[in-house]
């Protein structure tokens, strides 16, 4: 068996856990390596991502397009704080291990989104969501949402999100939108700061192809703003766009796995990471 293990940082106080980890792997007679930027982990049978939510969201830049198929599924090491992607803490680790080599787990499909942008003949993919965000100082972005061609709305606010079931329970969960089960089949566009209150979120199928087309401020607007560019997130990245951009979204032709070992599910997840049916004390 072969791991990748893929971190950005540890700190001094999670340093024994993952001289731990690694004590652990060694004993029994598991093969690692280090992957960084830009590197390989087609020949691993699971990448480790050690680290909080974050860390896990950008081990999707490890997929490569030409050989999607190939990418391992994942393993989220929590060493960061509310962990809801990852699978274990660092306090459970040679359990999860002995786990991962009995087969003791299950496999979550979780759908990724495919981002073009036509200018830059780019193609990206996102685990979580793509937002757009009003540039800097302006006091609204204006984003053409059209879904199999159909014109939807013009999102005017602080901008406006398109999430994957897994994005579900992040940005756009705290913007007011739903959450998703992994295996709906669905994408949500949920507003950022709406202008006006009638424009909710709205749950459409993950096979759609939607266009994003943000639109300059008129010169009517006093707090114009035609020359800053507004922000593009995806997942834990972040670029400047101009406005009158155009983005193409869809589902990629492939998923990732995260584990999930056998005591767990998306349900208990949400009850321990949300803290649903927690009894509030005053």
């Amino acid at each position: 068996m072969k791991i990748a293990l893929y971190y950005r940082h540890i700190d001094d106080t999670d340093r024994q856990a993952f001289d731990s980890l690694l004590a652990v792997l060694a004993a029994r007679n598991i093969t690692t390596i280090t992957v960084h930027d830009g590197d390989s982990v087609d020949s691993c049978d699971y990448l480790f991502s050690i680290g909080g939510d974050g860390t896990l969201l950008s081990s999707v830049q490890f997929v490569h397009s030409s050989n999607p198929h190939s990418f391992p599924p994942i393993v989220g090491i929590n060493f960061g704080h509310l962990g809801f992607l990852t699978t274990v803490g660092k306090e459970n680790l040679a359990a999860m291990v002995d786990d991962l080599l009995e087969k003791r787990f299950t496999l979550e499909e979780r759908t990724l989104l495919q981002v073009t942008d036509p200018a830059a003949k780019s193609v990206t993919y996102a685990l979580n969501e793509v937002f757009f965000h009003r540039p800097e100082g302006s006091s609204l972005l204006r984003t053409e949402v059209y879904v199999d061609g159909d014109y939807v709305a013009t999102y005017a606010g602080d901008g406006v999100i398109v999430a994957t079931p897994t994005g579900s329970t992040a940005y756009s969960l705290s913007c007011g939108g739903p959450i998703l089960t992994p295996d709906s089949g669905s994408l949500v566009i949920t507003p950022i700061g709406a202008h006006t209150l009638t424009l909710r979120p709205i749950i459409i199928s993950d096979s759609a192809h939607l266009r994003l087309v943000t639109v300059p401020t008129t010169h009517h607007d006093c707090n114009s703003h035609n020359d800053e560019p507004f922000t593009l997130g995806m997942d834990s990245r972040r670029q400047a766009m101009a406005l009158g951009s155009e983005l193409l979204l869809q589902r990629a032709p492939f998923a990732i796995s995260l584990i999930r070992m056998n005591t767990q599910n998306f349900y208990s997840a949400i009850r321990d990471k949300l803290m649903w049916g927690t009894e509030v004390r005053q």
